[in-house]
């Protein structure tokens, strides 16, 4: 098929390849403008970006797609269909109308649950068991288009936002091919979705890492996978930043203040929560590297009955 792949981040990279090697022909590549990123501020190209020059494909980056001069540029492309894949922008009911074939959306969740700009994250932290893939016939509404096709990815005990990133972009990849498949053939039947399910997964911010030790352990451990590797869960001790990157929950009950460290030797650190103790296995010190907790604790001694508490 004649397509318009529109997305940004490394989620959508994944479906870029699919879809080329695959055999499609992809007309142009439409992708969020450059930005300055990391410490030094360099001005980076997005991972799709990178992608579609490595394929050669044309790149498109309107600060607004609804701009009449880019829907000309797309009006002269006449793509069969236009592919959306975490792409960052609002796309206009002009754009969805224009190709035969629509918009079809690749979607980190199984619709109708998880609507929204982090279905990834939100999945882990509520502590669903599994997760995965819709795509969608895109209409005016914020993931509210009619479903395609679904597949649905397990989500594993130690899971992180990182992994299961990954495992979605890769499910991502082989179901668009599918679906566009059973498009071209009319082999598809659109579900409607319905809101009995829906609940919306907002974006993620960094101050959603600061860890609330009156949450009981396991909703925290849930929170650290899910903010691994961005933009991590975090805490306080003694006025500086420590990041937790991995830990595990201990059934059994301390006496305590939540957030009290009731267990600290050269091995461990166990920390005291609204229900449950938490045992820190993976930690970083602002500034320094990120360590395992013997080698964290040779460097930062940590003494029993201190105190992680919520950064301020």
């Amino acid at each position: 098929m004649r397509i318009v792949f529109m997305g940004t981040p490394d989620f959508a990279v994944a479906a870029l390849v699919s879809l080329k090697e695959a055999g499609h022909e992809i007309l142009a590549c439409v992708t969020q403008p450059d930005k300055p990123r990391g410490r030094g501020k360099a001005v980076l190209m997005t991972p799709v970006k990178e992608k579609a020059l490595e394929y050669q494909i044309p790149v498109y980056q309107p600060l607004k797609v609804r701009d009449e001069a880019f829907q000309d540029i797309l009006r002269k492309l006449n793509p069969e269909v236009i592919v959306v894949a975490a792409f960052g922008q609002i796309i206009p009911k002009s754009v969805l109308e224009m190709p035969p074939y629509g918009c079809i959306n690749i979607h980190a969740s199984l619709l109708p649950k998880y609507r929204g700009a982090a279905p990834i994250q939100w999945a882990l932290i509520d502590g669903e068991k599994e997760t995965g893939i819709t795509t969608m016939q895109m209409d005016a509404g914020l993931d509210t288009g009619d479903m395609l096709e679904k597949v649905v990815v397990p989500i594993s005990p130690d899971e992180t936002g990182g992994s299961l990133h990954d495992k979605l972009a890769e499910a991502g990849g082989k179901l668009i091919v599918s679906t566009l498949e059973k498009l071209e053939k009319h082999a598809l039947t659109p579900v409607p979705q319905t809101d009995e399910e829906t609940c919306y997964a907002k974006k993620i911010t960094k101050d959603l890492g600061n860890i609330d030790w009156t949450e009981d352990a396991a909703s925290i451990e849930r929170l650290i996978r899910a903010l691994n590797p961005w933009p991590s869960a975090y805490t306080s001790i003694g006025g500086k930043t420590v990041k937790i990157w991995k830990a595990q929950v201990l059934e059994e009950e301390w006496e305590g203040a939540c957030g009290q460290i009731v267990l600290a030797d050269k091995n461990h650190v166990y920390v005291k929560t609204g229900k449950g103790i938490l045992s820190v296995e993976e930690l970083q010190l602002e500034g320094k590297k990120r360590m395992d907790t013997p080698s964290f604790l040779r460097g930062f001694p940590i003494h029993q009955d201190s105190l992680f508490e919520r950064r301020r």
